[in-house]
């Protein structure tokens, strides 16, 4: 019997078995939640009593948001977000996070907050819920309108924030909820907010000045997602400073030792760092020059050299150029480049537009769309000198958007079959070993090498550009305006990078109501 049956499974064709399997893995992921939300309860019984939970809608290191049904007075139910932050979540970092939703949110496209629970060192914060697509799932198949429509909202709740002196730092589709139905948006997740100088929000400026005055320490994780379904998705990255490190251990303290314990960490702190100080200096004098520029190697020069401390939170792919070059002054201007990346795949319709696996690589790529020339110019205004082994001319933003979307009459056949058969791969992708190579070919030879290698004459590819010739709905007539404001959205330097406000009253919107 035994026999029979492996042979019966031997025998099982490969989709059936691939189903199997997928099932199993979906009624284990159920399984999961099931258990997720029970500890919840148990965690915050306060929530028993007022929600039923219903299924986790996004998941990450810090926190969970969860699906939940409120019962109102007047007998009917209530669709909340319920968005429980772990344990290990520094106090002052849910505190800032819950001070932007309740003075910076509920209007003009900003999530606001309903309730707050909290049970020893369980938060659960409660949030309306928008039911919304995904954006992957919805990119080509909005109209041009459509997009006119969602940029002018994501600057609104852009307008709103900033204001406030608040720097989102992790704008992206994700975090900027669509409901395509009812046109409604919702600007979401303020865990890894910073303050501007002249910050409304008092506690943003405590954690600021905390993270400078301990230094930072950086590693990537994934962080939460409010409403994204896939859980895997590559996400942000977020700091802790010595003093959260030092927060979590002081549970089993007493306040005695507590100060002893930093007293201490503070001496031999800075004693390692002098020691690490004197070792290089006395190795390298300063008089020498960096030898391991455009080789596979680096020299002592640049070990020895201090590693500089800035933040660099954000998600791979719509990071500015200020923050990967850690510039240690950032403003609201990077979230303004965070918008023109989503604007930039909004108009080619590639999602993600950039895909890069570290900072330099993602740099090289930027300068492959705006030029390598510029970008080093850029650099210099905020204090860096950026090299590259060859010079990259800039593309042409409407010919790059047009070619990629498949909607440039002159090569609409050869690029409609591109844009078919890699949909939704990256339009800039590269691995960390190909940097030489990927700064070294601008993107409009790339898109020339796929000319060159399209087949002609293929008869699903006629039926597909005669089914988009007959629907481009508006893709065909995209205003110069739209390209002047990607252009303005995608400056290199953030001191004349255009501004929320600005944008609001750019010609782009002349016809949208205020």
């Amino acid at each position: 019997m035994e026999a029979s049956l492996n042979t019966y499974q031997d025998e099982q064709p490969p989709l059936q078995a691939e189903n199997f399997y997928r099932k199993h893995e979906k009624n284990s992921k159920l399984s999961g939640v099931k258990k997720d939300i029970e500890k919840l309860y148990e965690a915050v019984p306060q929530l028993v009593k007022v929600f039923k939970i219903k299924e986790k809608i996004g998941e990450g290191t810090f926190s969970s948001v969860y699906l939940a049904t409120a019962q109102q007075q007047a007998g009917c139910e209530e669709k909340m977000a319920l968005k429980h932050l772990i344990p290990t979540s520094h106090p002052l970092r849910i505190a800032a996070e819950l001070q932007c939703l309740t003075i910076a949110g509920g209007q003009d496209n900003v999530m606001g907050v309903r309730y707050c629970f909290r049970k020893n060192d369980h938060v659960v914060i409660v949030m309306p819920y928008l039911e919304h697509e995904s954006f992957l799932d919805i990119l080509n198949s909005l109209s041009f309108e459509e997009v006119r429509e969602y940029m002018f909202n994501l600057f609104k709740a852009l307008r709103r924030i900033h204001h406030f002196g608040i720097v989102h730092r992790d704008v992206k589709p994700s975090n900027f909820l669509y409901n395509r139905q009812l046109k409604e948006y919702a600007l979401v997740d303020f865990g890894l907010a910073q303050g501007t100088p002249d910050t409304k929000i008092e506690l943003l400026r405590v954690v600021q000045s905390e993270s400078q005055q301990e230094g930072s320490v950086h590693h990537s994780v994934q962080r939460s997602v409010f409403g994204e379904r896939n859980f895997n998705i590559h996400s942000s990255t977020y700091q802790e400073s010595p003093t959260i490190k030092l927060i979590k251990q002081s549970k089993v303290m007493d306040v005695a030792s507590r100060k002893l314990a930093t007293k201490k960490k503070i001496i031999s702190t800075k004693a390692v760092n002098n020691g690490v100080a004197k070792k290089a200096a006395n190795s390298c004098p300063a008089i020498l020059t960096c030898d391991c520029y455009a080789t596979d190697r680096v020299c002592s020069v640049c070990l020895s050299r201090r590693q500089q401390v800035a933040p660099r939170a954000g998600t791979p792919g719509f990071r500015a150029p200020e923050v990967l070059t850690k510039c240690p002054t950032q403003t609201t201007a990077i979230d303004m480049w965070s918008a023109g990346i989503i604007f930039l795949s909004l108009l080619s319709g590639r999602y993600p537009f950039y895909k890069a696996s570290d900072d330099l690589t993602a740099l090289a790529q930027i300068m492959t769309i705006r030029g390598s020339r510029e970008t080093i110019q850029a650099a210099k205004t905020f204090g860096k000198s950026v090299l590259c082994t060859k010079e990259v001319p800039a593309q042409d933003l409407r010919t790059l958007c047009e070619r990629l979307r498949g909607t440039n009459s002159s090569c609409a056949k050869s690029t409609s079959d591109m844009h078919t058969n890699s949909l939704y791969e990256p339009a800039l992708a590269i691995e960390s070993d190909k940097k030489v190579e990927f700064a070294s070919q601008p993107l409009g030879e790339k898109i020339q090498h796929l000319k060159n290698n399209c087949h002609e004459g293929d008869n699903g590819l006629e039926i597909k550009i005669t089914e988009k010739a007959t629907d481009l709905k508006g893709w065909d007539r995209v205003p110069d305006e739209a390209y002047d404001l990607l252009d303005k959205l995608l400056d290199l330097n953030p001191a004349t990078r255009i501004t929320a406000k600005e944008a609001l009253l750019h010609h782009f919107f002349k016809d949208i109501r205020q």
